[in-house]
């Protein structure tokens, strides 16, 4: 059996390939809409993609469970549990817990592990050559190592109100009769690493066993003492804000993504025609470099979503394709880059991309404005927005400060005063130049802390220090 794990670091998303060597078969489980990678190791390892499923109706990227097996003409197959509201509205085998798909000696069983989601589903897997009992388990957004996944966001991106209690019941019932049930030795593989905010203490550690969390987890000594309410307290305690794209991936992933097919390469664009887009308003300049460099000048009316492992999750706090049709042109330092941002773009259902540029010259520019730490205190604010986590501003913030984190910044534009000047920071400036970005875009008058919470933390430090003297 070949069983390999395919990561993406922005997202801090897994998917994974398993095969049968013996009858050139695999079955992908969790799949991102960038394709290419499944593809290659297929061919890799001379096998062939036959089945495609997922966990569940994810929130944070969407699916490529549609795409690959539009490419490859392998089999759909999704959760069929959850009840009436938790059903795919795409064709596709219908898995309830207990059926598998088979791949030569491999056995892939459905396992129904509601909390996270109601529909949601871990895999089970046998390798049949090897053993009749199965060794390892394909978790999903259920068990992550040292954590789980969180039963709040049907509440904070699907419209929910109070799913959390039930979900928490849920997990706590899916942990009792499904997880701790299995042999120590089983090897767990969660979708989600250390930065995913389908939980708020994921570990870095790809991979777990049953023993080991059993043991060592924060939920283990409540499931020992069957103390289900102070599981519900620890779990909902703490949890960090929910993007609002999660929302529009829950409802995408739902009815079925749409299928992109092969798509062309991107194509630099001339200065002069990407600055007459500009100037009709048909486009969005997305500047993909760091804030350091934006704060130099950048593109009037651009977005940063700087280049790095973070380009899909940034892409998505500020582009919402819903709600602007508008195509995007991508800063690049070549085609490849500008392709690998795209990949990135796509996972989170941002297709709409007509070329990119190299360079800046020929194009309108603006310098967005700053303000230094010592200046804050006799600035006239509207507000001073903190766009981190709640989770970092109830840690510390500037005093009078109003939250609101980034990936939710666009969504909820109700909360920030319609007039005058609003003064934006995180922690340390990188948050803070993607949401201001976008902030002026929306026509907001926006400057930007310089140096963000840390810069001002270290003055009001020194500040205090020197009235003490």
């Amino acid at each position: 059996m070949l069983l390999e794990r395919i990561y993406d670091e922005d997202l801090a998303q897994a998917s994974y390939f398993i095969g049968c060597q013996r009858k050139g078969e695999a079955v992908v489980v969790d799949a991102r809409r960038d394709i290419a990678g499944y593809q290659a190791l297929a061919e890799k390892n001379g096998m062939k993609i036959v089945a495609v499923t997922e966990t569940h109706i994810h929130a944070d990227y969407l699916s490529g469970t549609r795409e690959l097996a539009a490419a490859t003409g392998a089999k759909i197959y999704v959760s069929g549990e959850g009840g009436e509201d938790w059903q795919y509205g795409f064709d596709g085998e219908r898995l309830h817990d207990g059926d598998a798909i088979t791949i030569g000696n491999i056995s892939v069983q459905a396992v129904h592990t509601p909390g996270h989601t109601p529909e949601h589903l871990s895999f089970l897997v046998t390798d049949g050559a090897f053993s009749d009992q199965p060794g390892y388990l394909l978790s999903g957004d259920f068990v992550f190592s040292g954590d789980l996944g969180r039963p709040d966001l049907l509440d904070e991106a699907a419209g929910g109100i109070d799913t959390r209690f039930e979900g928490a019941k849920q997990l706590f019932r899916s942990l009792r009769d499904k997880f701790l049930t299995l042999p120590d030795y089983v090897q767990v593989y969660p979708a989600h690493g250390a930065g995913s905010a389908c939980g708020k203490a994921l570990g870095a550690i790809p991979s777990s066993t049953v023993g080991y969390e059993r043991l060592y987890s924060w939920w283990g000594p409540f499931l020992e003492a069957n103390d289900e309410q102070g599981f519900i307290d620890e779990l909902l305690d703490g949890q960090p804000d929910a993007h609002a794209y999660f929302g529009r991936m829950k409802r995408e992933n739902r009815e079925g993504p749409a299928v992109m097919g092969e798509r062309a390469p991107l194509a630099e664009l001339p200065a002069g025609e990407v600055a007459r887009d500009l100037a009709a308003d048909t486009v969005t300049f997305v500047d993909t470099r760091q804030h350091d460099d934006v704060h130099h000048g950048t593109v009037a009316g651009s977005v940063n979503v700087p280049a790095g492992k973070s380009v899909a999750s940034y892409g998505a706090w500020v582009i919402d394709p819903e709600r602007d049709s508008r195509p995007l042109v991508l800063l690049a330092r070549d085609q490849e880059h500008a392709q690998d941002m795209w990949d990135h773009l796509v996972r989170v259902g941002i297709d709409k991309v007509s070329g990119y540029v190299t360079d800046l010259a020929g194009l309108p520019m603006e310098t967005p404005r700053l303000i230094q730490p010592e200046e804050l205190e006799g600035f006239d604010a509207a507000m001073i927005l903190d766009v981190r986590n709640k989770t970092e501003f109830a840690a510390g913030h500037i005093p009078g400060a109003h939250q609101l984190s980034g990936g939710r910044a666009l969504w909820h534009l109700d909360e920030l005063p319609a007039e005058g000047t609003i003064v934006t920071y995180c922690q340390s400036g990188v948050r803070n130049s993607v949401t201001a970005s976008a902030l002026r875009r929306a026509g907001y008058d926006v400057v930007e802390l310089d140096g963000s919470y840390a810069a001002w933390e270290a003055f009001d430090g020194a500040r205090q220090t020197a009235d003490a003297r």
